[in-house]
């Protein structure tokens, strides 16, 4: 009962916070981000996932196949740029915390660490998308007309390996996630569709010289774009729930079976 009068108690201060997508930051110290529930440092698969996306967004870039200003129009592009980042940071956070993760004043955290945990928020569920997105609706709508693969091993990386690396960031790491950070990566798609209207206001075209970066986002047809752009938020807030229930399902299974019971379990309503 006391557990639900505290949410029912922070309930409005917990809504703020999820609709401004802001950091909700509980009792997490900066050492969590930067361990595994493995005895392993992360930096084994982080530094491999950054080489691995660093490898992937060149081979890209000379296999794009268009104009190379070109490249980032496209949300797979997007997706390769944050795993980037998101593995860079976390790097960072690994090497520092080899030193002193000196906290941040105002609620525990630094800013690296921070920004690694946004980052790391927005780029799994947003993996995941991209990969389903690519599949289910791009090929069936859009593959007999545009290839956006002309490398069928490339393709797989782009649209698959890129959801297995970050199921094994998911997987490995011991930081948690939360539901309320769901807007982080709506927040991010939100950006990405301002872009594909500008992109369409300003006359900008695709390799191929359509008006439109995706047939099946064509600004061109408001009603029928609006509604895919309805279902495609929906399963990307489903692919955020998705990460919070492995995330929780993985320090359940990992406090039940390790014997030094040291793992904290992943409460995705906190704080």
């Amino acid at each position: 009962m006391t557990s639900m009068a505290n949410w029912k108690e922070k309930a409005p201060d917990n809504f703020y916070a999820c609709c401004t997508a802001a950091l909700r930051v509980g009792n997490e110290k900066p050492e969590e981000f930067a361990r595994s529930w493995l005895p392993l440092s992360p930096l084994w698969w982080r530094v491999m996932i950054f080489t691995w996306t660093a490898a992937i967004t060149t081979w890209s870039l000379i296999s794009f196949w268009g104009p190379r200003e070109m490249f980032l129009l496209y949300m797979t592009h997007w997706g390769l740029v944050m795993i980037l980042l998101e593995s860079l940071f976390g790097i960072i956070v690994c090497l520092k915390s080899q030193k002193e993760l000196e906290p941040d004043k105002t609620d525990g955290l630094p800013w690296y660490v921070k920004t690694y945990w946004v980052l790391y928020n927005i780029t799994v569920p947003l993996a995941f998308l991209i990969s389903l997105f690519y599949w289910s609706i791009l090929q069936t709508f859009a593959g007999k007309k545009m290839n956006y693969a002309p490398n069928p091993v490339l393709d797989i990386m782009l649209h698959g390996v890129n959801s297995g690396m970050m199921l094994i960031e998911l997987v490995l790491s011991s930081h948690p996630s939360r539901v309320l950070h769901v807007m982080q990566p709506l927040y991010f798609s939100g950006v990405y569709l301002l872009f594909t209207v500008a992109h369409f206001l300003l006359g900008g075209e695709d390799p191929w010289g359509n008006a439109f970066i995706y047939p099946v986002i064509n600004w061109a047809k408001p009603l029928e774009t609006l509604a895919m752009l309805t279902i495609t938020a929906l399963f990307f807030a489903l692919m955020h729930l998705i990460t919070v229930g492995i995330a929780t399902a993985r320090d359940a299974i990992v406090d039940k079976y390790n014997s030094r019971n040291n793992v904290k379990y992943n409460d995705a309503f906190e704080p």
